[in-house]
């Protein structure tokens, strides 16, 4: 049974957020594969996450790179999880839209959405109430207003507040 959490972003872009989230990923140990809409948004989240930060970035690799075995970090546009551990594939971020097929194949799955988009907000409450009946561990997390500032400059987001 797999931990499904939603990430209610209001306060800052996915942009900023989701490299966060993937270096506490990676300090786990853990394998992620994050999923977006399109091979177009793939490219765009695969270049923010090379200049995320002035000192530091994420390695990840996508199809066009090939060598998914070698990647902590896999960016797709479908539901692959070519990057997998041996034992476990551990986390699949579901940013834009994108939708977990094989839930049980995760230990945790993070859907991430803009707030301030009436698409994604409807799209994600349709996940929610799909998955809040399920027997997943279902949680709803949500950006505090508070925006801390971070290392280098960098905003951090706020506080996550669990909300359900």
């Amino acid at each position: 049974m797999s931990e499904v959490l939603f990430y209610h972003l209001e306060h800052q872009t996915l942009e900023q957020v989701l490299p966060l989230l993937l270096e506490k990923t990676l300090e786990r140990g853990w394998r992620a594969v994050v999923q977006a809409s399109s091979d177009e948004r793939v490219e765009s989240l695969s270049a923010s996450l090379w200049t995320w930060r002035d000192d530091a970035f994420l390695p990840h690799g996508e199809a066009r790179e090939g060598n998914a075995q070698h990647q902590s970090i896999w960016l797709c546009a479908d539901d692959e999880t070519p990057n997998k551990a041996p034992d476990t594939a551990h986390v699949r971020f579901c940013v834009d839209g994108a939708t977990a097929r094989n839930l049980d194949e995760f230990e945790r799955i993070i859907y991430m959405f803009d707030g301030n988009n009436p698409v994604a907000l409807d799209h994600a409450r349709q996940q929610w109430k799909l998955l809040k009946d399920s027997d997943h561990e279902t949680t709803y997390w949500r950006q505090s207003s508070a925006a801390q500032e971070g290392g280098a400059g960098q905003a951090n987001p706020g506080k996550w507040e669990k909300m359900a």
